[in-house]
């Protein structure tokens, strides 16, 4: 288990200090007790046996601990996945949506390999922003199914949770304050026969070791036309769920991952998953911010154990791990939801002094991922919403001036700012066609040429002073812009 980013502690040594290895150790385990009560629950949205769930997340877990590109983020089976690829095994049944996972896995990996990951560049802060607020409220909502309609107990047992996360890391940080809660509130279940909803009432666990499984599905392009559909946003929503959250653990960690190799790694994962029967998955932000923030995990040890110990827990230990109170899991993922919000970025004061654009754009991001409860669907309306009033912004940065009459039959005009689609259309409308004397000349030393809309705008100019008997005259391109526009000029027909 090679270590590539920078910066982060090693495996080799946390191997080499108690100190380290402990706290790795401990957050591997918290992860995979939150990892069970939500690979169960996403069994269930997929319509798929919990077994293939659970499994999954060790598969996952376990092969992304050697694949993956940034060091201790988890990925398991989530709950956008299973929306994903829900309808597969509704309508064709369980080998066609392993046969899914499995393809989904190889077009990442192919995605991957093509270097994707680099196009995270464009997706501004505000969005990243809106993506961690949206991520908050997701995972607090979640919680929902396990404090309504409930017996009253699970309340306390939640407050009793919270505060104890809340207080023991001010005391001592020797052990990870979920796990500290989660062992207490089952503890006390126990000792006092208290009835209230637990982990063994979500579902069935699995008795035996995970098994290698072919998908029994013709190959042939009928079978590739069903799936292929469900692969692609399987793999689309998985890459950009897991990029982004390998970009929060960055800044979590103030590091740097490799994102190219996380991006193959995740493919690599999905398919070993696939054929072990497991429904595929991506990062999970509200495990590995558990693992990260709330247990101070920094290696793949942690990644890597978290699968190991799911699996010797619902397999070896199912009795004793069914017997822990979902108020339990709730209260840690309530304080995972508090930790993930940026409490700056909805502060009136931060708001006041933010661009109203900036804002705009996180709260489409918030309102669509919370809304269709699907990370990557807010993400790309957030980068859509930014490109807009980007452009939006720009296009009013052009200006064209009167600059210079340097006899009665010349006039000068120089247009200033970047000129593309949303800017240019408008600049047909600064010139006087009509007042101009007859030699008019356009300089556009302070601008830039970017497309071909602004070449056939420049063109329509041209073209309505020679309507009116006059001369114009294009100077002062630069470059890039020259050749754009001796390579287009005269060649797009349509005027502007």
């Amino acid at each position: 288990m090679s270590d590539s980013a920078d910066r982060i502690p090693t495996v080799m040594g946390a191997l080499r200090s108690p100190r380290m290895l402990k706290t790795e150790v401990l957050a591997g385990l918290v992860v995979a007790l939150a990892l069970i009560p939500e690979a169960i629950a996403f069994s269930v949205i997929a319509g798929v046996d919990p077994r293939v769930g659970l499994f999954a997340s060790f598969t996952m877990a376990v092969s992304i601990a050697f694949l993956g590109g940034r060091p201790a983020m988890i990925s398991a089976a989530t709950g956008a996945i299973a929306l994903v690829i829900a309808p597969v095994a509704k309508q064709y049944g369980l080998d066609y949506f392993i046969a899914t996972v499995i393809l989904a896995g190889v077009l990442q990996v192919v995605l991957g390999v093509l270097g994707v990951a680099k196009l995270m560049r464009f997706i501004p802060r505000s969005v990243m922003v809106g993506f961690v607020n949206a991520l908050a409220i997701l995972i607090f909502t979640s919680q929902f199914p396990s404090l309504i309609g409930v017996p009253w107990l699970v309340y306390p047992l939640v407050a009793v949770g919270l505060l104890i996360m809340f207080l023991l890391p001010r005391i001592t940080s020797v052990v990870p304050a979920p796990l500290v809660a989660i062992v207490l509130l089952t503890v006390a279940t126990v000792v006092f026969a208290l009835n209230v909803p637990n982990v063994g009432g979500e579902g069935e666990l699995p008795s035996s070791l995970p098994a290698l499984l072919f998908p029994d599905v013709p190959l042939n392009l009928e079978t590739v036309s069903i799936i292929a559909p469900y692969a692609c946003a399987m793999a689309i929503v998985g890459l950009l769920e897991s990029l982004l959250t390998a970009k929060l653990v960055d800044d979590v960690t103030d590091s740097h991952s490799n994102k190219t190799r996380e991006s193959w790694g995740q493919g690599a994962a999905n398919v070993i998953t696939g054929f072990f029967g497991g429904m595929g998955g991506c990062a999970m932000v509200g495990q590995t911010m558990i693992n990260v923030k709330a247990s101070g995990a920094r290696t793949r040890i942690s990644t890597f154990l978290a699968g190991v110990f799911l699996l010797i827990l619902v397999v070896g230990l199912g009795d004793i791990v069914a017997l822990i109170p979902m108020a339990a899991l709730a209260a840690v993922m309530i304080m995972v939801a508090i930790g993930t919000m940026d409490w700056h970025s909805i502060h009136p004061k931060t708001l006041r002094r933010m661009p109203k654009s900036e804002t705009a754009v996180m709260l489409a991001t918030v309102v669509v991922t919370v809304a269709t409860h699907n990370l990557a669907y807010g993400v790309v309306v957030g980068v859509l919403t930014a490109m807009v009033l980007f452009a939006r912004r720009v296009a009013h940065l052009t200006e064209v001036v009167d600059v210079a009459h340097p006899d009665q039959d010349t006039r000068v005009y120089a247009v200033n700012g970047e000129l593309f689609f949303a800017s240019s259309n408008d600049l047909i409308y600064q010139f006087d066609y009509v007042g101009d004397p007859k030699n008019v000349v356009i300089d556009l030393s302070g601008a830039h040429v970017w497309d071909a809309s602004t070449v056939a705008t420049l063109d329509a100019i041209t073209s309505k002073y020679e309507a009116k008997g006059k001369h114009a005259q294009i100077i002062g391109l630069n470059a890039a812009s020259a050749e754009r526009h001796v390579r287009l000029s005269g060649q797009l027909s349509g005027g502007h």
